[in-house]
């Protein structure tokens, strides 16, 4: 719900976390106006266009991707009104042709707005993560976020603490956005509390070279905490 959280960065990392524990994976990204997934994997290529009608997702060393950002160049920004988003979003849920998938990954945007409720209205969603930085001004939005997806009954699997600390060389940590703030506002709202991630110049290095950290090292101390969450997000799936 709210931007600038790193809700792009976590999205593609647990993508391929959970892929590392054999699932097939896809990404969906659902931002529209801002589309990141293919800086993030470091792909721009245009998906394969099946009779016509269907789009075949971009394959990132297999796991599956789909992003407005491959429709259009990088730079050129997307002036549309409501009803052009809800028609893109509609393109990007019904006319792409995933194969044999375990999970989805959406990207969603900021806010509360068309995307969102196009896929709370139109889509089968079984779950939404809600990813936060510790301070104040985050937690507002997240509040708010919160308080849509319960009111179109959509199952909030658990919320992230993301950017929780920074441990410098001293082997402090340092909490540079605050402490607790996430996980008191899952207590406040009675939701799982799924972990935290801490900054890191590496996971930031491997956002801008457009090779995500749990894919390239896997054995990590960052990408373990991406595997450990996976590992909770799909204890909540089994049967």
């Amino acid at each position: 719900a709210k931007g600038g959280v790193g809700k792009s960065t976590f999205a593609v990392n647990l993508a391929f976390a959970l892929k590392n524990l054999g699932k097939k994976v896809g990404i969906l990204d659902a931002d529209i106006y801002g589309p990141s997934l293919p800086k993030l994997i470091g792909k721009n290529e245009k998906p394969e266009n099946k009779d016509g009608k269907y789009l075949v997702p971009v394959d990132s060393n297999g796991v599956q991707c789909i992003s407005m950002g491959f429709l259009v160049e990088e730079t050129t920004p997307m002036i549309w009104r409501g009803p052009m988003v809800i028609s893109a979003i509609k393109t990007l849920t019904e006319k792409v042709l995933w194969n044999d998938l375990d999970y989805i990954v959406i990207d969603m945007p900021p806010g509360t707005g068309d995307t969102q409720l196009t896929f709370a209205q139109d889509v089968k969603i079984d779950g939404a993560i809600i990813i936060s930085t510790p301070q104040d001004i985050a937690l507002l939005d997240v509040k708010r976020g919160i308080q849509m997806f319960d009111r179109t009954e959509i199952n909030i699997i658990g919320l992230i603490d993301n950017m929780s600390f920074f441990k410098g060389d001293d082997g402090k940590k340092y909490n540079i956005f605050g402490e607790g703030g996430v996980e008191n506002v899952s207590k406040e709202f009675n939701k799982a509390f799924l972990g935290k991630i801490p900054l890191h110049q590496d996971l930031r290095i491997s956002a801008d070279k457009g090779v995500p950290l749990t894919l390239s090292s896997p054995d990590h101390e960052i990408s373990l905490m991406f595997k450990e969450i996976a590992k909770k997000i799909t204890e909540k799936f089994k049967n």
